[in-house]
């Protein structure tokens, strides 16, 4: 059986309706599995979590959108499809959510109804953009890294990060804004995961 990660955004939860419509797509029809765990909220928390993740379940391929998608890229080795990435979390939860409580907008395997963005979580997202993101990519992993943006997004535009990083050979910019709709999952995202997989 095929094996799928999926790496929600910000302030969500493995629980999100993305991760459902991948597992409505998939599952029945080609026998995909989806896991979608909840990420942590401290980013060095959440960088060592993903990794030993990957390393537990193996998985075909890793999907993640937005706050997500920057944790995908960094997980070396395997294919992967990053939507809408934002790669300058620092800077965007300076701006807009500094010493805020932030409630989730999914549910969470925990209970959790929200968090706190405050100096620390910042300065670790800081340090993997520093240190880990984009960096040291080698010939062989621009060919496992897909790159898919919403030409209407209006939360983040990394694409000229992106395509320095990896090149344009697997990037996509869609009919889409930030947020990933069941309609650009289903019409953009689901044709390059079976590519992907081997499936189409």
């Amino acid at each position: 059986m095929k094996k799928i990660i999926y790496l929600h955004g910000f302030a969500s939860a493995g629980s999100t309706g993305t991760a459902a419509n991948l597992r409505g797509y998939l599952y029945e029809d080609y026998g995909v599995h989806v896991i979608s765990p909840d990420i942590p909220v401290m980013p060095l928390e959440a960088l060592e979590f993903l990794k030993s993740l990957v390393v537990q379940e193996t998985p075909d391929l890793i999907i993640g959108t937005s706050m997500g998608a920057m944790y995908t890229e960094l997980m070396k080795g395997i294919p992967r499809i990053c939507v809408n990435p934002s790669f300058h979390m620092a800077k965007l939860l300076t701006f807009k959510h500094l010493n805020k409580n932030v409630d989730f907008r999914n549910v969470r395997a925990d209970g959790a109804a929200s968090f706190k963005v405050d100096k620390q979580m910042i300065a670790e997202f800081k340090e993997i953009e520093t240190k880990y993101s984009l960096k040291n990519i080698t010939p062989e992993d621009k060919k496992l890294v897909w790159g898919i943006f919403g030409k209407n997004d209006k939360t983040v535009n990394c694409q000229a990060e992106f395509t320095k990083a990896y090149g344009r050979e697997h990037f996509k910019v869609v009919d889409g804004e930030h947020n990933l709709t069941q309609t650009v999952l289903k019409r953009d995202v689901l044709p390059v995961i079976l590519e992907i997989l081997a499936l189409a």
